[in-house]
């Protein structure tokens, strides 16, 4: 891959990670909640599934995902009914006054969190459509293509990676200016609000015409 097609696309992932969706509202929800270094697992749950969307791609699988109505209504069906249930969940978390440490945080299990972020990137199918259209653009053909891929994957990782950390950290630091019941029930009820709009908006998402 040429440096000006890869700092092209280095470019394109930027805006595209920064692009608000489900994985920043889930990384900002995870901040909030947990504080950045334990919610920074939903994250690298989060990159898991973007390298599989990559690796489905690269198999050439995007396609035959694209062009299968059944396979996409079942994926972009589960994807709605687990951001609404994440939704909810946050909807009614828990409130209390938040002491001065971190202690006082709530304590998420990495696997769990991890999974979190992994469900929430891979039952949108709406990404491997994306995916297929963009990376393409970038592809030497003349060129090896597995080495393509794995510098396009690892760019794109790394990008977001730095992405959602902020939206993780971003989050954890206005938890600590959180103190009353109340406050904390209207921030979680923003992002469970948030969480259900982004089932809204994956809800009418349509498959291309083949």
């Amino acid at each position: 891959m040429a440096w000006e097609t890869w700092f092209a696309f280095f470019a394109a992932c930027w805006v595209i990670s920064l692009s608000p969706g489900a994985g920043a509202i889930a990384s900002m929800s995870c901040g909030l909640r947990y504080g950045f270094w334990r919610g920074y697992w939903n994250v690298l749950g989060l990159q898991l599934a973007l390298a599989l969307q990559i690796a489905i791609v690269a198999a050439g699988l995007g396609a035959v995902l694209a062009a299968s109505e059944l396979a996409f209504g079942l994926i972009k069906w589960f994807g709605v009914a687990y951001l609404l249930y994440l939704g909810w969940k946050q909807w009614v978390a828990p409130v209390g006054e938040l002491a001065a440490s971190d202690t006082a945080r709530p304590l998420g299990r990495p696997l769990t969190l991890v999974l979190r972020g992994f469900l929430v990137n891979a039952s949108n199918p709406k990404a491997i459509v994306f995916i297929l259209a963009v990376i393409p653009q970038f592809l030497d053909p003349r060129q090896p293509l597995l080495s393509q891929y794995l510098i396009i994957a690892a760019t794109m990782i790394a990008v977001d990676l730095v992405v959602m950390a902020g939206y993780t950290g971003l989050a954890a630091r206005v938890l600590r200016l959180l103190r009353s019941p109340r406050q904390q029930r209207l921030l979680n009820r923003t992002f469970g609000a948030l969480f259900m709009a982004a089932a809204a908006l994956l809800a009418t998402v349509r498959r291309a015409p083949a």
